[in-house]
């Protein structure tokens, strides 16, 4: 090893690597917080007549599904439809919202593939 060279870890990469864990605990901590507000989350999905109306969480669970009794006159196969409408627009309006608020989360902290 070369006079002076040391190993290449100079006070500086120490800087970087401590910035670099306070990071990541700020991020551990965000999502902690980030989880339980999803899960406090009530997040409605309508079917396209209006009639069937699905609660989920933000961490995708369904809480509850409201049927107008008017919606029992399509019969089986037609509420069918529309609950599994409502379904999937609370499911993709509660994966948006997931997405939306990691992001916020790790704005600015320059993660790969983020």
């Amino acid at each position: 090893m070369a006079q002076g060279k040391g190993f290449g870890f100079g006070l500086g990469k120490i800087k970087e690597l401590q910035e670099a864990f306070q990071k990541a605990q700020q991020v551990q901590e965000g999502a902690k917080v980030l989880q339980e507000e999803l899960e406090r989350m009530e997040i409605p999905g309508k079917s396209a007549d209006g009639l069937v109306t699905v609660l989920m969480s933000g961490n995708q669970e369904p809480l509850s599904i409201e049927i107008d009794p008017s919606a029992l006159e399509k019969g089986a196969e037609g509420l069918s439809a529309s609950v599994t409408e409502a379904m999937k627009a609370a499911y993709a309006e509660s994966t948006e919202t997931m997405r939306s608020k990691m992001e916020e989360l790790t704005s600015g902290l320059n993660l790969p593939g983020m």
